[in-house]
């Protein structure tokens, strides 16, 4: 696309981190969302781990003209970088280099993905607030809070108290009722009466949200052997009902790895608009890695009983620097993967819908 006139909607925080004549878009996720909340469609936003697999998602949204989302969750990227290696400023600077490398300028949105407050502890939420301030330093266009692990009257009140500095600057915002919990674990899915208490709370308080994230029986992560794949799309269309009329709200749909494509393709008829994907490219960057590497990567994760995802960091330097072989096998994967996942969530053309509705608002 690299259309120039695209550029004056690049929230202000977001133009700061772009070099003159970049051809990089990053626009504001509360603009996407709400452009995007009428039509069956959904965005892609890919949990971006292992940096590889960059270029590829780009060049299939690209081809496909559809807007996407690259983010990073707390633990993935927090002020220490997390598990990955990134911090906040080096995420932005590592999507501007690959959206550079293969002139990326169509629109996309940066979003700090499960910025988690699992208690109402002082120390907690000023540590969500710190990650916030941060994120929106460096660029970020979309967050979200999440404060599921706590009840909802605390779930809302946290949730307005962190929000303030993302309404003040009009960026997009996700919120989150009912805990979406790790693959081979079980919780219990929320409700429609959960979903429309949290919504009248915030709105009480004056919090204007874009999207809710249920539990509606998706998981983190990779899914064990043989284990079930229970999303309730039922539910999330009853969720979807109860406040989208009300507050216009969609659903941001978590844990899509493992997941058929021929269910993922009827998602976006039960209202849900943002949908995440994480695992699923890290498991293909695993899959390209030179074979030495990523034993040793394994062997560090048995000796530390950690999951494999934990040695990301400490493994970062010798991912980011394997021979362009096999850069360009992970690259070329995670294109031919975000093909069948944008044509799932029916994401084709979505980039020009955004454009011109953003042209005809200006």
């Amino acid at each position: 696309m690299n259309n120039p006139a695209l550029k004056r909607f690049i929230p202000e925080n977001a133009a700061k981190a772009i070099p003159h004549g970049h051809p990089a878009c990053p626009v504001n996720g509360r603009d996407v969302y709400r452009i995007l909340a009428s039509r069956e469609t959904i965005v892609m936003a890919c949990n971006i781990r292992i940096p590889l697999v960059l270029p590829g998602i780009m060049r299939a949204a690209r081809e496909l003209d559809a807007v996407v989302a690259f983010e990073l969750a707390k633990t993935e990227g927090d002020l220490a970088g997390g598990y990955t290696g990134m911090t906040p400023k080096v995420f932005v600077a590592t999507i501007l280099d690959a959206a550079r490398k293969v002139d990326f300028g169509h629109p996309f949105v940066i979003h700090g993905d499960h910025i988690t407050v699992k208690n109402a502890g002082e120390q907690e939420i000023e540590a969500a607030r710190l990650l916030i301030e941060a994120e929106i330093e460096a660029g970020y266009t979309s967050f979200a809070i999440d404060a599921s692990f706590n009840e909802i009257p605390d779930n809302a009140r946290i949730t307005a108290m962190l929000s303030a500095p993302i309404a003040a600057r009009r960026l997009g915002l996700e919120v989150e009722v009912g805990e979406i919990k790790s693959a081979g674990t079980e919780a219990r899915l929320s409700t429609v009466e959960e979903a429309v208490e949290l919504m009248e709370r915030l709105s009480a308080a004056g919090v204007d949200p874009d999207l809710l994230a249920i539990n509606n029986g998706s998981k983190h992560g990779n899914y064990l052997e043989g284990e079930k794949i229970s999303i309730d799309l039922e539910r999330t269309g009853e969720i979807y009902r109860a406040i989208h009329g009300r507050f216009g709200v969609s659903i941001a749909q978590h844990g899509i790895t493992g997941t058929p494509l021929h269910l993922v393709g009827r998602f976006a008829e039960y209202g849900i608009r943002k949908g995440n994907v994480g695992t699923q490219w890290q498991n293909i960057a695993h899959a390209g890695l030179p074979a030495p590497l990523l034993r040793s990567m394994r062997e560090w994760a048995k000796e530390s009983g950690k999951d494999i995802k934990f040695a990301t960091k400490q493994f970062k330097r010798e991912i980011d620097s394997v021979p362009a072989e096999f850069a360009g096998k992970i690259e070329d994967a995670a294109y031919e993967e975000a093909v069948r996942l944008l044509k799932a969530f029916r994401a084709e053309g979505t980039a020009r819908i955004v454009a011109d509705a953003l042209a005809a608002g200006a």
